[in-house]
């Protein structure tokens, strides 16, 4: 299940004229015996709320005021998480006879047209307040506190992402909440721009509306919303054409494999990288240690501690946190059924929030072997939403590899190893291309896509920023071997002016003069060693466009290719 939430807001959403009709209180029984959560995200101050709206029970959490309350219905607590507004500030609005004004834990709300008086007392009293607009009501509240800080703050206390929470709303101060979410629906009656940012916009209004989300929700997790969730998608390289290959957030299992010093490690790290970045959380099996140096996740476990699987779900559990499980402290022999059983509790905690979104298993063939028949009582044979990293692809259970989306082959057989995944699925080999593929490159293959789209591919990824660290230090400051060194030699070949690395080059390039400088520029001899010495496809494809468009501006083209290598190298160094 991809969405364990709905976090919907209350007044022209699912309320009409205040009120919540009993076929919607009925839909929210619905949603919540599928086991999603509810959670109201409404401007009203709290015991407004519980007034208008007996049935708050159904709900799982309230986000009230603005963002600024958070209030459990199962156990009536409150949480305020701002500060309350100053008091000089609501004597102020009273003085300037500011009416209607009603006061939250939080909040001050009023009517339009008093927004005049409410920023001018703001300014008077230099406070850091910030004013909401909402179908003619104004709200103020303190700087950084919207209905999307409130929504946060009580997913985390629920142990549940963002990424997992489809969002409902209508007007101007439901666009943050509704940013956070993994999908954002509008009633019929949104206010427009809402229905510009919104992945989807119902038929029907109000109560209509947040019944046609609940029954897509159980019946069939939105799956037809997918297309237009592309946004989350995660790169995973470039094509020769520079289009990008992309895996979705959810839903996909991916095999990386070939032979060893390929590559496989930084591009599952680059993959990993973005995800993190993105807010999906990740859970790394790491049976030889290879993980154990990563920035960011928690590492647990080593050669001499053994991983207690109950501290890995404790912090699995964390919304937010990464985790490597390092196994080298237990023995080889027990490797398959530790795995077993770490697997279960990690799909079992899925099952319940969602999370971790990703689940990373190398050396595959040791913890899934050929032999391997999964118990239905711990795990299902498709493991979706994973990365699976080997070295031989027959080696691994053929009833997870049939759950595979993506093949991705590197290092010097690519065209073996889709062969062996082929072997090991009964199906046939594909034709893959014939290339030798360098450090980066590698040939996906959707073995269950139809027409040209399962046709195998060439791709370069993009490696992670640790290993750009690398790279930069290599060729901005490092020694390049004579042999990959740029020279200067002018038209006649008088000089010989070397340029070990980019440093180098540039002091050179400012200091040649303009017949040398335009006798490579006309050769095409810069992009070229951007390609090959620097390695560089990048760089080399913005050199070659100053080589055309310039050939016949000295200043012109020496400060646009300096300038490159600043935007590349130096300057990000």
């Amino acid at each position: 299940m991809r969405y364990h939430a709905l976090a919907c807001d209350y007044d022209g959403t699912i309320a009409h004229h205040g009120t919540v009709h009993d076929d919607v209180l009925a839909g929210f029984a619905r949603l919540k015996s599928s086991g999603r959560r509810l959670i109201l995200v409404t401007g009203r101050i709290l015991d407004d709320l519980l007034h208008v709206f007996p049935q708050a029970g159904l709900c799982d959490a309230i986000v009230a005021e603005n963002g600024a309350l958070l209030y459990w219905p199962e156990t009536k607590k409150e949480l305020l998480l701002c500060s309350p507004p100053p008091a000089a500030f609501v004597e102020a609005l009273r003085r300037r006879r500011v009416e209607p004004l009603a006061l939250g834990r939080a909040i001050v709300a009023t009517v339009e047209p008093h927004e005049v008086e409410v920023l001018a007392a703001i300014r008077d009293l230099g406070l850091e307040l910030h004013v909401v607009f909402n179908k003619g009501a104004v709200m103020v509240l303190p700087s950084g506190i919207n209905k999307a800080t409130g929504l946060a703050a009580a997913l985390e206390a629920m142990g549940l992402s963002p990424h997992n929470v489809a969002a409902l709303g209508d007007a101007e101060n439901d666009h943050a909440f509704m940013e956070l979410a993994e999908c954002s629906v509008a009633v019929a009656n949104a206010l427009p721009p809402l229905k510009q940012q919104a992945d989807w916009v119902t038929a029907g209004d109000h109560g209509r509306g947040a019944l046609e989300l609940i029954d897509r929700l159980v019946s069939s997790d939105l799956r037809e919303l997918e297309p237009r969730l592309a946004r989350h998608e995660i790169p995973l390289g470039t094509l020769r054409d520079g289009g990008e290959v992309r895996v979705k957030p959810y839903g996909e299992s991916v095999l990386l494999a070939g032979t060893s010093g390929g590559g496989k490690s930084t591009l599952a790290a680059g993959l990993l990288e973005r995800l993190s970045d993105r807010g999906y959380q990740y859970f790394i099996v790491d049976p030889e240690g290879d993980y154990q140096e990563m920035e960011g996740p928690v590492i647990l476990g080593g050669a001499r501690q053994p991983v207690v699987p109950e501290e890995a779900l404790r912090v699995a559990a964390r919304p937010g946190t990464d985790c490597v499980a390092n196994l080298l402290g237990i023995a080889l022999e027990h490797r398959p059924p530790f795995f077993e059983g770490l697997m279960g509790g990690l799909l079992e905690l899925r099952a319940r929030t969602g999370r971790p979104h990703w689940i990373l298993i190398d050396e595959a063939h040791h913890l899934l072997p050929a032999e391997w028949a999964p118990a239905v009582s711990t795990l299902p044979r498709r493991l979706h939403s994973s990365l699976m990293i080997t070295v031989h692809p027959e080696q691994v259970a053929p009833a997870v590899l049939e759950g595979v989306d993506l093949v991705i082959a590197i290092g010097a057989s690519p065209a073996a190893t889709l062969a062996g995944f082929a072997r090991a699925v009964g199906v046939s080999a594909p034709e893959a291309p014939r290339v030798e593929l360098e450090p980066g490159d590698a040939i996906g293959w959707r073995p269950k896509a139809a027409g040209p789209a399962g046709h195998p591919f060439w791709l370069r990824s993009i490696p992670p920023r640790a290993e750009l660290r690398r790279h930069r230090r290599k060729y901005v400051e490092g020694e390049l071997h004579p042999d990959e060194s740029f020279y200067f030699r002018g038209p006649a070949g008088k000089l010989r002016l070397r340029a070990q690395n980019l440093q180098v080059f540039v002091q050179l390039a400012e200091g040649v003069d303009d017949e040398t400088w335009m006798h490579h520029l006309r050769r095409g001899d810069y992009s070229a060693w951007f390609r090959q010495a620097i390695k560089d496809d990048r760089l080399a494809d913005a050199a070659e466009r100053v080589e055309r468009e310039a050939a016949e501006d000295p200043g012109g083209s020496r400060r646009r290719i300096l300038q490159q290598i600043e935007d590349h190298y130096t300057g990000a160094a």
